[in-house]
């Protein structure tokens, strides 16, 4: 990865340059709605009369005027700042609404069965992501197949995966309680049990002996972490920070919280690995502990997975521009908004699904005309609540007919490949298939 061109100096800048003529361009803390770095900055064509050079101080200028500094420290002692600027409020405000708020209109009647399958697949996607992310080479097919199927992890890869969705699994009972170093050390040494080539290393800070560096591809240094003797501080300090209150005298919003937490992990490096995931587990701790309830059914990694180049470039700006996070935090804004997007539109999609499937049970259709009032009405219940277990004895107490009536009904739904017949103890039980509107429209 090229290295990011580092912004001339702030003090240089405004002692050589005409801080009236700049000040009369009233230029704001963002180009077009993006905060560009310096790097992406002297590529484009400055306002009338401006150079390059006093475009950046003037943008510079107003970013000052608006940084927020946090309880978060760089490898020197600098705190690291934030700026609110226009797009970082409005997504932040977007990202409120829609994780924090209630489902949109008819997304609201969608079955806690529906919901409940859209969150194993977030869980899933997540764990598998997050996992490849770093270095897992397990496809996602076979992923998908080991966790479906309840087997146990055969290699390196799949137990990288196999940590992760436990561990997601586990943040809501999580969420209730402070982060403290000790609690961080138990999420390492879930997410890394039997993925580490010692496994001493699972939940403890990396030695002095252990210092290391992060590079790319190429062996060329991207960044170097604090050193391990200060991982103990550095921790308490990010923990300190994860559990302030929303009252207090110093109000960060709580997903800038979330990002800062993921970003200081990642920073650090306080472990010989493991530490994206970790970071991204304390990240949904974080959103969840502030009420987030979506983020259950997010997958960041799956988009960042998309571009790492600009998740690592993020943090090279961060770290080449005064410890200014605004960076970080704006990627995952939007990687955040692009997640709860896809909620939506598996939301609608499976509306629409079910809808068109629905017609086909119309009376008067082809398909209601090959089967009774009763298997229409019981066909209708299943697509609104895939998963639903039915009974014998259910159906005919809905529908007040026979016990041999009722049984007919569900034994021809089932031969008719509608419904998947088991039996529990005694009785028999039958459930929709999982592809049930696939099946109508057959």
């Amino acid at each position: 990865m090229k290295l990011p061109m580092p912004p001339p100096a702030f003090g240089d800048l405004f002692e050589r340059s005409d801080v009236r003529k700049i000040l009369l361009a009233k230029l704001g803390p963002e180009v077009k709605g993006r905060y560009e770095h310096w790097d992406q900055l002297r590529h484009l064509t400055p306002p009338e009369n401006l150079t390059p050079e006093e475009w950046w101080l003037g943008i510079k200028m107003a970013r000052r005027g608006l940084r927020q500094e946090m309880p978060l420290k760089d490898k020197a002692g600098n705190p690291f700042t934030v700026v609110l600027s226009d797009s970082i409020q409005r997504n932040l405000f977007l990202i409120g609404r829609d994780a924090a708020g209630a489902l949109r209109g008819q997304e609201a009647s969608q079955s806690e069965v529906t919901r409940e399958h859209y969150l194993v697949r977030s869980l899933m996607e997540e764990a598998m992501t997050s996992s490849q992310l770093e270095g897992a080479a397990t496809t996602t097919q076979v992923a998908k197949d080991m966790l479906r199927s309840g087997r146990e992890p055969r290699d390196y890869g799949e137990r990288m995966i196999y940590n992760n969705y436990l561990a997601m699994r586990e943040l809501k009972a999580w969420r209730q309680r402070p982060l403290t170093p000790a609690a961080v050390f138990e999420i390492h040494r879930k997410l890394t049990d039997g993925t580490l080539e010692d496994e001493g290393c699972a939940g403890r800070f990396r030695l002095p002996s252990e210092d290391i560096v992060i590079e790319d591809e190429t062996g060329r240094v991207l960044h170097v972490p604090p050193p391990a003797r200060e991982l103990e501080q550095r921790l308490q300090s990010l923990c300190d920070f994860a559990n302030q209150s929303d009252d207090g005298e110093h109000f960060v919003h709580p997903v800038v919280r979330a990002i800062l937490i993921h970003f200081q992990i990642g920073y650090d490096h306080p472990f010989v690995d493991g530490n994206g995931r970790t970071a991204r587990t304390l990240f949904y701790w974080s959103l969840l502990r502030s009420g987030f309830w979506m983020a259950e059914y997010l997958s960041i990694s799956s988009i960042l997975k998309r571009a790492p180049a600009q998740y690592m470039r993020s943090y090279l700006y961060t770290e080449t521009d005064e410890g200014d996070t605004t960076y970080f935090v704006a990627h995952q804004l939007t990687a955040i908004l692009e997640a709860i997007d896809g909620v939506h539109r598996y939301i609608t999609r499976k509306q629409n699904e079910q809808a068109a499937a629905a017609a086909l049970l119309r009376p008067g259709s082809p398909l209601a005309h090959q089967i009774n009032h009763r298997q229409r009405a019981l066909l209708l219940n299943a697509l609104k609540n895939p998963g639903k277990v039915f009974t014998i004895e259910m159906h005919r107490s809905s529908h007040g007919t026979s016990y041999q009536t009722a049984r007919a009904d569900l034994l021809a739904l089932a031969a008719e490949g509608f419904l998947r017949q088991s039996r529990e103890g005694k009785a028999f039980v039958f459930v929709p298939v999982p592809d049930l509107e696939k099946r109508l429209h057959a």
